[in-house]
């Protein structure tokens, strides 16, 4: 049996015509529209043995979320200058 003859790397197979590919094909074109709506996090290696899997991870973090929702204080904005105190 004969091996095939090596194609050049440029050189396309005879069933395509360079018509059927767009002119306008970019590689990489959605490759920063997916970084941008990833949600990929990247913990240090420490918190990452403190951590076996995600839904330690996730469990954790939601506990401190509610724990920060039933001890957070609205703060009480100063409508103006604050008053001077006077010397007595």
């Amino acid at each position: 049996m004969k091996k095939a003859k090596p194609t050049e790397k440029d050189e396309l197979r005879r069933e395509y015509q360079r018509s059927d590919f767009p002119k306008g094909f970019v590689r990489g074109k959605y490759a920063k529209r997916l970084r941008e709506s990833s949600n990929v996090v990247v913990l240090d290696p420490e918190v990452a043995r403190a951590f076996p899997n995600q839904e330690a991870v996730n469990n954790a973090l939601l506990s401190l979320i509610e724990i920060a929702k039933k001890t957070a204080r609205p703060t009480r904005r100063s409508a103006g200058r604050a008053k001077k105190r006077r010397a007595s």
